[in-house]
C-alpha cells in the first residue's frame, strides 16, 4: 500500500486508527480457551467487529512468539483472515527488528516476503545497513523506533550531540538519507505531546505510528495539534483500550463500541485540522 492509498483510506473511514492486536492468553475471554487457536478466534472476531472504525492493525509479534509454534500459526492464519476479507486495511509488523545487514535481509523476507505485512517496526540503532534491507521492498514500510513513550526514552533518546541535535531527531535526519517519505514512517510516543512540533521540523511529510492514546494516557487531541499534518500524516494505535474493553462473551461488542467511539473522535480532529 502506498502513501496516496493510505491517505485515501483515512479520507474514505474519516479514521486513522490502528488497532494493537497484543493478544495475551491470560486476557481473553476464557470461554475462547476451548477452540482449538483461541488467539486467532479472538483476533478474527476483533477485527470483524472494528474493521469498519480502522484502518490498520498491529499486532505485536511478542505475544506471538511467546507461545512458539502455536503463536506463529496465529499470526500467519490473522494475516491472511484481514487480507482475504478486508483488503483495504494496513498491517504492521511490530516486531522491532534491527541487526547487521544479511540479518535483517532475512527479517525483512520474513515479514514483507513470506507473511506479506505492509511494514515492520525497525531499531534504528544498528545504523543504515541494519535498516536498507528493510528498504529493498517496493510498497512496503519501515517505521523507525524514534520517540517513544515509555519512562526509559528519556535514557538515550534526548541526549544532544555537539551540534545540540538530540538522538531522535538526527535518527530522523540521518535515515532520510536511506529513504523517503514513501517508504519510511516514525514510531512517536502520544504521550509526548508539544515534542511533535519538533518531530515535524524534522519529518513535516512523513506518516507517523502513534502508540500511547488510551491506556498509556497519550492526548489524541495533542497529537493532532501538534503531529497532524496536510495528509493527516498519523497512524494512531489503541491496543488494551480496545481489544480488552470488555472480557465477557460480549467482547465484540465492548470491542466495536471503543473502537467507534475513537473513530468519531478522529473525524472531528480531521474536519477541524484538514481543511
Amino acid at each position: 500500500m502506498n502513501k496516496k492509498e493510505l491517505f485515501q483510506n483515512i479520507k474514505n473511514k474519516s479514521s486513522f486508527l490502528c488497532v494493537g492486536l497484543d493478544t495475551d492468553l491470560t486476557k481473553i475471554p476464557q470461554h475462547l480457551l476451548k477452540e482449538e487457536d483461541p488467539i486467532f478466534e479472538f483476533n478474527k472476531t476483533i477485527v470483524d467487529a472494528t474493521a469498519k472504525y480502522c484502518i490498520a492493525y498491529k499486532p505485536n509479534l511478542a505475544f506471538y512468539e511467546c507461545l512458539g509454534v502455536k503463536g506463529w500459526i496465529a499470526l500467519e492464519k490473522t494475516v491472511e483472515y484481514i487480507r482475504t476479507n478486508y483488503p483495504d486495511q494496513f498491517i504492521i509488523a511490530d516486531a522491532k527488528r534491527g541487526d547487521i545487514g544479511n540479518t535483517s535481509s532475512m527479517y525483512a523476507a520474513a515479514f514483507f516476503k513470506n507473511m506479506n505485512f505492509d511494514a515492520v517496526t525497525v531499531a534504528p540503532y544498528m545504523g543504515e545497513d541494519s535498516v536498507k534491507p528493510f528498504l529493498a521492498y517496493d510498497n512496503k514500510w519501515v517505521i523507525l523506533l524514534t520517540l517513544t513513550s515509555n519512562k526509559g526514552s528519556k535514557d538515550f533518546q534526548l541526549i544532544e550531540n555537539v551540534e545540540g541535535d538530540r538522538l531522535f531527531e538526527k535518527v530522523l535526519s540521518k535515515s532520510q538519507d536511506w529513504g523517503d517519505e514513501n517508504q519510511l514512517m516514525y514510531v512517536v510516543g502520544a504521550t509526548q505531546g508539544e515534542m511533535f512540533k519538533d518531530i515535524r521540523k524534522k519529518a513535516p511529510h512523513h506518516f507517523l505510528l502513534v502508540p500511547g492514546v488510551g491506556a498509556q494516557g497519550g492526548s489524541l487531541e495533542e497529537v493532532c495539534k501538534y503531529g497532524m499534518n496536510h495528509e493527516c500524516g498519523l497512524i494512531v494505535n489503541s491496543s488494551r483500550g480496545i481489544i480488552y474493553s470488555d472480557t465477557s462473551e460480549n467482547f465484540a461488542k465492548g470491542a466495536q463500541k471503543a473502537a467507534k467511539e475513537l473513530q468519531a473522535e478522529m473525524k472531528t480532529l480531521l474536519d477541524k485540522y484538514i481543511k
